[in-house]
């Protein structure tokens, strides 16, 4: 089964922002759990854990799944976000996979590659 990582900001000015945040995120793991991927999104995973731990960890944390993932899908917004560019940056140093899901075609070429990612060139 291929891995994949949802990427895209989570931090926002008000509560009601980072909630539209971590929904939007919820959905786009939704689709890649119903197209055959595992998949971490860090959104889900420390929702609403605001004071628990050092932000840092939280960072730190993510960038550990994120380095056993085959692909990784970036949300829109994600330019605002440093946590999203740091991610992103170490996809690039670590050759996984990315995918931005404001393009609606990555979703037909993500159901081919879960099938076989031998056959898709990226």
């Amino acid at each position: 089964m291929l891995k994949a990582y949802v990427i895209g900001p989570y931090t926002a000015p008000t509560s009601y922002e980072v909630d539209q945040n971590i929904q939007r995120a919820k959905v786009v793991a939704a689709k890649l759990w119903g197209l055959g991927y595992a998949v971490f999104c860090p959104h889900m995973n420390s929702a609403h854990f605001s004071g628990a731990a050092p932000n840092e960890n939280f960072l730190k944390g993510d960038l550990e799944w994120l380095a056993h993932a085959d692909i990784a899908v970036i949300l829109e917004g994600f330019e605002k976000s440093k946590g999203s560019l740091d991610e992103i940056e170490f996809c690039k140093v670590h050759r996984i996979k990315i995918f931005y899901d404001q393009y609606d075609c990555i979703w037909e070429y993500l159901t081919n590659y879960v099938e076989n990612p031998d056959c898709c060139i990226i």
